[in-house]
Order: C-alpha cells, then sequence, then structure tokens
C-alpha cells in the first residue's frame, strides 16, 4: 500500500490507519482445535482465550492476580556467612563445590519447606499401604480409561488437571506361545515420580525418581494367555505419571536389548517389531502404548516445597448453542483494530454472529449473540473451573457466580456471570443460564480475587465482581462497546505501519503463516507488530496490579511451563522491550510498580544473602515479589535482575523527557541497584579487575566469578545512575564513587577464536548453540558495543555466527534485535522469517516459531518472543540509543517499500517514516521536548534545534521540506 504521509502531529495521528481492515484481523476458517488456536482478548486484568466452536464454545479465562502461594518472606537469613567461602572455590576453579554450597545454604527458601519432610512421610505411608489393586481378583469395571503413556504428564488429560498424588493403572497383555519359560523385560520408560509395578499380583520393581523403568518379570510370575500389569505411581508434584515416547513401553524377552533403548526402543512394520541393539536381529515385543485403566487414589499430598508460585487458570465459560442444523458460512476473526473478537456461521437457515470484548472501562468480558432471524438464539452457558472447593450459585433471575480457593495458597476466586436477552426466556439455576427463543443475548463476565499487595490478601472478591456487573447491567451493549474500542483505540492508534501488500494477504492466517517463508508476505510482518501492541495493551495496562508476565494474561494451566511468572534474566525484560518506541510508554506503569515493590523485597534478599545496602533481584519473581536466587545454585544464583530492569525506568525517561519520574521513581531504583554493586563487585585475584561473583552467565556454564553479561550490565547501570544524577543535580559524591568503579571493572575479551568471551577465561566453544546469547547484551539492550568499538564489534559478531540462528521463539527474537543493532538488516530478517514459521507445522513436535493464532513458540508458548520480534523490527526502521536519530539503520531487502506513524525515539521524538525501493522518501519529527535534534541516514547529517511540540518535515536527502 503506497499512501503519502501528511499528518503532522500527534493529534490526528490518533486518527489515522493505512491499513485494511483485513490486514489487521487474524482471521480462519475453523473453530480452535487447541489452546494454541485459539484467539486472545484482554483488558490488562481479565485475558479470555477464544475457541470459536459453533455449537459448543469454550472461552477459557485469566484474572491476572490468581497465583498459588501466599505473601511470606523469600530471603534466607544469614546466607551471606557462605558467600566469602563460594568466592573463593570459585576462585580455585572447584565450581562444583561451590555449586553445592550454594545449593545448601545459598538459595533462597521455599514454601513449606520446614514441616514438608514430616508431611510427605505422614502421607507417603497412607497410600504406600494400599496395594489391593495390584491384586488379579480385583474389580477394576467402574475404572476409567487413559492411553498411555502422557509424555507431557497426565496433567494434560482431561480429569487429570493439577492432579498430584497416588494413581494406580492396570492393563492386560497376552504371552506370545514361544515365550514361555523365558524371563522377560519390563520396558515402562520414566515415571514421576515413583512406581510400585506389579506383575499378576506380585511386586517386580520400584524407583523412586525419573530414571527409566526396566523391570525383569521372572518366568515363574508368567502365564499362558493374559497375564495383568498393575502400577501404583505416586507423584509428588508437577508432571506425573508415564512420561517417555511412546515406543518406550514394551515387554521382551531378557535376552534382547532393543536398539536406542532410551527414550525410545527401535521398531520396525509390523508394530510389534524391534531390533536388537548388539546383533540386529528382529524380534518380537508386546507393546503397552496402548488403552489403560485408572484410579485416582489420592490427589492430596502435601504441598511440595516450591520457590516460586505459579499463575493458575481462573475458569471456563462454555457456551452450549442449540443445534439447529448443518454448519456453513464458518469464519471467526480477531480484529486488532479494535479489540473485538467475531464467531459468524450459517445453521438452519440462520446466520449467527458471536461477538466478543474485553472491556477496559467497565471490567468485564462480553459476549453478543445475534441472529438475522427473530427467536432464534438459545443456549445455555456453563461455568467450570480447574479449582478445588469450587461453589457454583445462582445470584438473582440474570446471573450466576462461581467461588473456588485455590489449593496451594491464600487466595481465593470469585466469578460473575450476568445475562441479558431481548425475547424469549432467560432462567437461572444453581447449574448454569439458559436462554431459548431470544432475538439477540449479552453475556457480561468478570472476575476478582483477595489479593490487594504481595503483602495484602484481605481483599474481597465478591464486593467487586458485584459492584462491576452491577454497573454494567444499567448499560447497553452499544455502549459498553464503544467506551472499550476508544479506551483501546487511544493506545492502538498511536501508531501505525505498513511493508505493503503480498500475495498472501487474502489467506486466513494460519495458511499465511505456513507459506510465509515460500512466498512473499510483507502484510504478515505488519500484521505481526501490532499484534504484538494489541497483546501489550491487552496485558498490561495503568491499573493492572501485575505487568505482563511469560504468557501475558493468558495461561489455560494449573502447572504452566516454568510457572508463567516472571523470568528476569531476559523475559520480563523482553515484554517491555517494544513498549516505548511502538509508542505505548502507558503501559509500563505496572512494570514500574512491580519494580516499586522489589525495591523492598531486593533490599531484604541483599542483606540477607550479601549483607549490602542497596536491591538485588535473581533470575525470578512473582506476584509475592520474591527476590532471592531459586531453582538451583548453577543458574538461580545471579544479581543482575535489579541492575537490568532499572534499564527499562531509564529508558522511559530517555524517551519520555519526565524528569519528575526520574527523579521520584527512576533514579532511587537505579541508584539501589548501583549501590549493591558498589558493595558486591570484588577484586579478581588473578587479574586485579573488579568482578561479579558469584553469578552465571544466564543459564549457561553453571555458577562463575566474573560473567560477561554481568559486567556490561553493570557499566550500564553505572553510567546511566551518573548521567541520572546530572540531570538531576545530585549526588556528585557517589557519582564520582560509581566512576571509579567503573573504571576497575573487568572489560569485554576476545578470545582465541576471534570470539566475544563469555566468561573472563577463555573457554567458549565454537560448537556451541545455547539459546542464551548473553554476552551479547552489550550490543542489545545495551551500548557499550558499536561501530564505535569495532574490535569488539567484529567479535560479537564470529560469537554471534558461532552460536547459530534457530533456538527458541525468545531467543530468535532477541537475535532479531542484536542483528539490527549490527546493521545487517538482511540477517535480522533472516531472523525474523524464523520467527514466523510454523512452531508445530510437523505434528508432535514443536519448535520456536509462532502457532495458527501468531502467539509465540519457546516452545510451548511464551509471550516474550512477540513482543521482542516486534522490537526488533522497530529496531530496523529507527535506533537512537546514541542520541542521534538513525533512520533506516537495518532496512532488510525483503522490505524495501514501507511507512510508519508514530514511531518513538529516545530524546522525546515522534517520528512518520516513509521510504520506497529501499530509499527514505520523507521523514516527519514531532519534537515533545524541545531538544536538539540529530538525523542520520546512510552518511547524511542534519542537526537542528526543536521547540516542543512543532513538526519538522525532511526529504530523502534530509533536506528540510
Amino acid at each position: 500500500m503506497k499512501r503519502r504521509l501528511t499528518i503532522l502531529t500527534i493529534a490526528t495521528l490518533l486518527c489515522y490507519n493505512p491499513l485494511s481492515a483485513q490486514t489487521l484481523k487474524l482471521w480462519y476458517n475453523q473453530p480452535s482445535k487447541k489452546w494454541t488456536d485459539a484467539l486472545p482478548i484482554g483488558n490488562g486484568r481479565i485475558g479470555g482465550m477464544i475457541y470459536g466452536t459453533a455449537d459448543t464454545e469454550r472461552v477459557q479465562y485469566n484474572e491476572q492476580t490468581l497465583w498459588t502461594g501466599k505473601p511470606r518472606d523469600y530471603q534466607r537469613e544469614g546466607a551471606y556467612q557462605y558467600l566469602p567461602q563460594m568466592r573463593q572455590l570459585l576462585f580455585e576453579g572447584k565450581q562444583k563445590e561451590a555449586e553445592a554450597l550454594g545449593e545448601a545454604h545459598f538459595m533462597g527458601r521455599k514454601m513449606n519447606e520446614e514441616d514438608y519432610d514430616q508431611q510427605k512421610a505422614t502421607w507417603f505411608k497412607q497410600v504406600s499401604a494400599v496395594k489391593s489393586p495390584s491384586a488379579t481378583t480385583y474389580n477394576d469395571s467402574k475404572w476409567k480409561s487413559i492411553s498411555l503413556p502422557t509424555e507431557k504428564g497426565w496433567e494434560v488429560i482431561p480429569g487429570f488437571e493439577g492432579v498430584d498424588g497416588a494413581v494406580w493403572f492396570r492393563t492386560m497383555f497376552d504371552l506370545p506361545a514361544d515365550w514361555a519359560g523365558k524371563d522377560l523385560t519390563l520396558s515402562l520408560g520414566r515415571m514421576r515420580d515413583m512406581d510400585y509395578t506389579f506383575v499378576n499380583g506380585e511386586q517386580v520393581g520400584s524407583v523412586d525418581g525419573a530414571d527409566y523403568r526396566r523391570y525383569t518379570i521372572p518366568a515363574k510370575l508368567l502365564r499362558a494367555g493374559k497375564n495383568q500389569i498393575a502400577i501404583q505411581v505416586i507423584n509428588y508434584w508437577d508432571k506425573g505419571g508415564l512420561t517417555s515416547n511412546p515406543r518406550e513401553l514394551a515387554i521382551y524377552p531378557v535376552s534382547f536389548a532393543p536398539a536406542e533403548l532410551k527414550g525410545a526402543a527401535t521398531t520396525t512394520i509390523p508394530r510389534d517389531m524391534a531390533v536388537d541393539q548388539k546383533t540386529g536381529e528382529k524380534f518380537k515385543v508386546v507393546r503397552l502404548d496402548c488403552s489403560w485403566k485408572y484410579w485416582i487414589q489420592d490427589n492430596q499430598p502435601p504441598q511440595f516445597p516450591r520457590y516460586n508460585a505459579d499463575y493458575q487458570p481462573f475458569a471456563d465459560l462454555f457456551l452450549q448453542m442449540a443445534k439447529t442444523g448443518t454448519i456453513s458460512n464458518y469464519k471467526r476473526d480477531l480484529d486488532i483494530s479494535n479489540a473485538t473478537a467475531h464467531v459468524k456461521y450459517t445453521a438452519g437457515g440462520v446466520n449467527y454472529t458471536r461477538e466478543y470484548i474485553a472491556s477496559n472501562p467497565d471490567q468485564v468480558m462480553a459476549v453478543h449473540i445475534t441472529a438475522d432471524k427473530l427467536g432464534k438464539i438459545s443456549f445455555k452457558a456453563l461455568l467450570h473451573t480447574l479449582h478445588q472447593s469450587v461453589s457454583i450459585r445462582k445470584v438473582d433471575a440474570h446471573t450466576l457466580a462461581l467461588s473456588f480457593k485455590v489449593r496451594n495458597g491464600a487466595l481465593r476466586g470469585v466469578s460473575y456471570l450476568y445475562a441479558d436477552a431481548k425475547g424469549g426466556k432467560l432462567t437461572v439455576t444453581n447449574d448454569g443460564i439458559s436462554i431459548s427463543g431470544a432475538n439477540e443475548a449479552t453475556l457480561y463476565l468478570t472476575a476478582a480475587t483477595n489479593f490487594k499487595t504481595y503483602k495484602d490478601v484481605s481483599g474481597n472478591p465478591e464486593t467487586i465482581c458485584a459492584k462491576q456487573i452491577a454497573a454494567v447491567r444499567a448499560k447497553t451493549y452499544a455502549a459498553v462497546k464503544a467506551a472499550h474500542i476508544a479506551d483501546y483505540q487511544k493506545y492502538f492508534n498511536s501508531f501505525a505501519v505498513t511493508f505493503g501488500k503480498g500475495s498472501n494477504d487474502a489467506l486466513p492466517t494460519d495458511e499465511r503463516i505456513l507459506k510465509y517463508n515460500s512466498t512473499v508476505d510483507p502484510g504478515l510482518v505488519s500484521l505481526f507488530v501490532q499484534y504484538s501492541r494489541y497483546l501489550l495493551i491487552s496485558s498490561s495496562r495503568p491499573g493492572s496490579k501485575v505487568p505482563a508476565n511469560l504468557q501475558g494474561l493468558w495461561n489455560d494451566l494449573l502447572t504452566p511451563p516454568w510457572g508463567s511468572k516472571f523470568t528476569t534474566n531476559i523475559n520480563l525484560q523482553m515484554n517491555y522491550w517494544g513498549a516505548e518506541m511502538l509508542n505505548l510508554s502507558g503501559l509500563t506503569q505496572a512494570l514500574f510498580a512491580m519494580i516499586d515493590d522489589l525495591r523492598q523485597t531486593g533490599a531484604a534478599t541483599a542483606k540477607a544473602h550479601y549483607n549490602t545496602p542497596g536491591w538485588v533481584l535473581h533470575h525470578n519473581t512473582d506476584l509475592w515479589r520474591g527476590a532471592a536466587p531459586v531453582n538451583a545454585a548453577n543458574h538461580g544464583i545471579w544479581t543482575t535482575g535489579a541492575a537490568w530492569i532499572s534499564e527499562s525506568l531509564w529508558e522511559h525517561y530517555q524517551f519520555t523527557q519526565n524528569k519528575a519520574f526520574l527523579q521520584s521513581q527512576a533514579y532511587p531504583a537505579m541508584k539501589g541497584a548501583a549501590e549493591f554493586f558498589v558493595a558486591n563487585l570484588v577484586k579478581d585475584p588473578a587479574t586485579g579487575y573488579l568482578i561479579s561473583t558469584p553469578s552465571n552467565s544466564p543459564e549457561h556454564g553453571g555458577l562463575v566469578a566474573g560473567p560477561t553479561m554481568d559486567h556490561q550490565i553493570i557499566r550500564e547501570l553505572f553510567r546511566n545512575t551518573i548521567a541520572a544524577a546530572k540531570i538531576l543535580g545530585t549526588d556528585a559524591k557517589f557519582s564520582k564513587t560509581l566512576q571509579d568503579k567503573y573504571d576497575q571493572i573487568a572489560p569485554n575479551k576476545i578470545g582465541k577464536y576471534g570470539q566475544l568471551q563469555e566468561w573472563m577465561q577463555d573457554k567458549d566453544d565454537t560448537t556451541d548453540t545455547h539459546r542464551h546469547v548473553s554476552h551479547m547484551w552489550g550490543i542489545h539492550p545495551g551500548t557499550e558495543i558499536s561501530a564505535a568499538t569495532p574490535d569488539l564489534l567484529n567479535a560479537a559478531k564470529k560469537s554471534m555466527h558461532y552460536r547459530g540462528d534457530d533456538g527458541t521463539g525468545w531467543s530468535i527474537a532477541w537475535k532479531i534485535n542484536l542483528w539490527a543493532r549490527m546493521r545487517d538488516g538482511d540477517h535480522s530478517y533472516l531472523m525474523l522469517t524464523k520467527l514466523l514459521s510454523p512452531a508445530d507445522a510437523v505434528p508432535n513436535h514443536e519448535k520456536g516459531g509462532v502457532y495458527h493464532n501468531l502467539f509465540d513458540a519457546h516452545p510451548p508458548f511464551q509471550i516474550d518472543g512477540n513482543f521482542g520480534g516486534a522490537a526488533g523490527i522497530g529496531e530496523m526502521i529507527l535506533q537512537s540509543q546514541f542520541g542521534t536519530l538513525d533512520v533506516l539503520p537495518a532496512l532488510p531487502k525483503a522490505l524495501p517499500n514501507g511507512e510508519v506513524k508514530g514511531i518513538k525515539a529516545r530524546g522525546g521524538f515522534v517520528l512518520n517514516i516513509k521510504w520506497q525501493s529501499g530509499a527514505l522518501q520523507q521523514v516527519d519529527i514531532t519534537s515533545e521536548a524541545g531538544k536538539p535534534c540529530v538525523v542520520n541516514y546512510q552518511g547524511k547529517q542534519i542537526k537542528f534545534s526543536t521547540k516542543k511540540g512543532k513538526t519538522y518535515k525532511l526529504g530523502s536527502n534530509l533536506q528540510k521540506i
């Protein structure tokens, strides 16, 4: 699309939308088959995933403050006493010993760690005493069936959601006649966590742990014909059951050993044959990846000690529509221009439409149902949750309420569902809401918890829900929708982008993703950018009590990947990389509010673990603002989380030039993070430099002294803190201290392969393709490595080539930004093609990329790749980290034409940029702070003074027009 930009002010920019309505839609010709096909909506507090099934709709929803856990202290008092010994061990090269010491004495406190061992022993004694289901005479006729194994854990199976505890499984197998008198191997793969395994009522094995189970069945236990296997699996927490590849479940003679036994026996056709790993001889196996019967014996084990809490799903809204005929003309969509989702179809000669919104002004999700013929809307609305201690009740003639308590924690959830119908009959019972023969119907759904702050859970969710429903029921749906759209568009319409049309513009979104790497589709790139902005608007608003987590706002699992929490060694920060540049500065408030809280918990952690002033943040936090080291010493003891997250505060100031914010919020946090390192940096006995220890290069290489990334982050923190103090005219003495320390910090080093070293020692492996590229931090989001440091920049490029182009979704997104910062637009675009590749095109094998709904895949789903990828596209178009506005610094050949409106730069500038055939056509620059402006483009430069609120127009050679 080639329209001339004519908009010169921010006010008129808000009305501008250069893209067609279809371009700003995700749409599909079929309902969702799985959660990552569903379409997300959200208002910054409540989020929904819309499956879009015509006759039985499911809207799975979340509320951002529903987590496990409770207010508590995470720091381990007195841990600092072990710090000198850990450092000394690392200086002596005794990494494993240092990690063991840290594991024993330096990690944070776990919830329920004091009482767990006794509780576990008591519970285990009770459940393990039950052995009757192992008997061949046991009657399992009332047991349910399940297909084993469950590679991702039994939690993914309906009926097993959130199940921990003791579960029995039983199945039968036929003994081949030629196996009579032979001992057999029973291969069951991995189990979580412990098993007692029986054959024909006799125990043949038991293992506690994730080892592969291969038990010998003595010939004397076997019978001609049918034989019974019974397994009691005891799962203490998280992924439970038989969790190996299906081919691992088999029985075969002891004399044989299938090839590639660990993980999967090599099978042939027919299905019951395998290959001996020594001789290559084919032999018969009995396969056990089949239907088993099961009984959940006890699903109430004691609470497993956990470092962090888990973000929780709230509930599901089901709509059971009256079946009126064959479904045709089906389509579902998400219109990100106005944050409305739709499902449309024809049944029984009637055209039905369902519209979905998540309103921030009214704090509700809404479903509006219409038909083109009167009296044709009939359905039942139900609420369901995976949580226990559930109550569903009728509130009044229009309202249903759901309430529950989180199993492992202090939080309660309440949801109100209000229904209104025009015409027909509306009935509410304790089971659900029924509407029959209506002309149209509207549902309003709200949800709340008792969370108030990380220290206070005294809230009243019933009162919150009742108040919200009372307010919205007095309004028309048209009024609710209009307020929702106006509120949403004040954020969304601040920015617009197009890269032109391609051959796939008219295809459904899932088909566009499949074809992206084989056809030209620049429209998918602009859609991806705007969708990422949509996701941030939907998951992080002013007033949100937490920022966007690993999955933004959306999660359907009681035990989500990585707890769906806030990982602070890149992922939380990446969520907000594009917020300033892509003109969503106002959405950072929830992140900054969390930083205010973390300054408090981080100060307690700094004192307990390091005996220092200031504040520290390790690599994960959660709703309760824990700042202590978690998970394991080899990657959990990482000290630069506070320093890195403070970068977001400084970036906000640089983009907005808000001096009041710098003084009241940013500088105090930056200074506190710097104070910690002033006290915590120590002299390396081998080099004499100041280094950060103990720490690690995130999740790579174990506990070390002096990882490169730490030093890059600390230098950036010190430099920015000095700059902030100068702007504010304060703390000259402290700034002098920072400068003195800065000059002594271990510098970046170039290793024997010409690479930028990841550690103090020159030990990088050129074949290492680890997902983290932490020593590249100084390029992005840091600023100390650039064209101004050519030797270091070339070394960084070599490291990037060694590390490779593949990776997890968020890793690929980071590489988009890195290559853009290194001014290699084509390589940056290559990474973008990998990010936009289908994550699940191969059945049962996911990779980094995007799902059908454009959610980023780690895999599994993590939202940081969406946000980071969009930021990287912004870096291709505009960079301003060095005080100049560098226009089209890394424009790839694949995006020769385009325009962007509302992209922001440091110094308080907003730009509209248009280019054609790879060359700049025009740039309009609005000054929001009246600062001097320096613009660079392909070796040309222009400098000029600006006035606040005025727009300056430059031509293709940066001449004023």
